[in-house]
């Protein structure tokens, strides 16, 4: 992406990941995970690297795409604490010599996914995770200098899960949002019970109040582009939608093919139905961590 200021960005985007968990999707399709997005915001000589991904393969890629570059990568900044978004920082940081960073709150959520690794994330890609020690530090102010140019690590609150945050970039108009928006792919929702919608989209306003023309979503299509615009209203939707139809069905395989029906267009059938057992098995109550693994697994 090449812009007319001494700064740019670009976006690796890794393919969808196989998955080891039971039987196949409602619709017949084999369970694989969404693609995950990183991006690399450079000027002349330096970079910054944003949410790493899940597993060390794809981190090696992501390093040989860095070192390509042939910039210095002075940080990796991880948004919100789900694994796929930073699991690799450790392994990156010393790659490059990079600082990881993030918010204060995001932080304390990474450490809560460390200790889900074993029970949740290892059980879907075992052998496949690097370490993944929190080594973590906040910035002052929550800002990076990049060649004279500010990357604000903004707090959100709650959106696909708790103390996320995004990477404002006020130079490029762009905002690295992590999880706060989907871009043509199903959202991710088995962490969005109890009003976690209304927060989500207080979340997105957040987003929008920042005035982006270019949004860079964590999971996407890679065949989209980043319009900002069009990335908030369609996440938007999807909530909507998701909430409206979640009221109108019963029982997560009603509530799967009504939203295939209503989005045929989006990537990540697998997030959809996960997220479909999660919102069903939260109705009944229990444990809610025990329903997420149940409905991961």
């Amino acid at each position: 992406m090449s812009t007319d200021t001494a700064i740019s960005y670009d976006v690796f985007v890794a393919d969808p990941l196989p998955m080891k968990a039971s039987g196949l999707l409602p619709n017949g399709e084999p369970r694989r995970y969404q693609p995950i997005a990183v991006t690399l915001v450079h000027g002349r000589q330096d970079a910054v690297l944003v949410d790493p991904p899940l597993t060390t393969d794809q981190a090696v890629a992501v390093g040989d795409w860095v070192e390509a570059s042939g910039k210095r990568l002075t940080h990796i900044v991880a948004t919100h604490g789900h694994g796929d978004h930073w699991f690799t920082a450790g392994l990156l940081a010393e790659r490059f010599g990079a600082m990881v960073t993030a918010s204060a709150a995001t932080i304390d959520q990474m450490h809560a996914n460390v200790s889900a690794r074993e029970g949740l994330w290892d059980q879907m890609w075992p052998g496949q995770i690097p370490p993944s020690p929190v080594t973590a530090v906040t910035v002052p102010g929550n800002r990076i200098a990049l060649e004279g140019h500010d990357l604000n690590i903004v707090d959100i609150g709650h959106a696909d899960s708790d103390d996320c945050s995004v990477l404002h970039v006020p130079d490029l108009d762009l905002v690295v949002a992590g999880d706060v928006v989907y871009n043509g792919v199903h959202v991710y929702l088995g962490e969005a019970a109890d009003g976690g919608l209304d927060a989500w989209r207080k979340a997105i306003d957040v987003v929008a109040a920042l005035g982006p023309r270019r949004i860079v979503a964590s999971h996407q299509n890679k065949n989209l582009d980043d319009s900002a615009e069009r990335i908030i209203a369609e996440t938007r939707q999807y909530l909507d939608d998701a909430e409206a139809i979640a009221a109108a069905h019963e029982t997560p395989v009603e509530f799967f093919h009504a939203m295939l029906q209503r989005h045929p267009e989006l990537l990540g059938a697998t997030v959809l139905w996960v997220s479909a057992r999660a919102v069903y098995l939260a109705r009944k109550g229990g444990d809610p961590w025990q329903n997420l693994v149940a409905a991961w697994l």
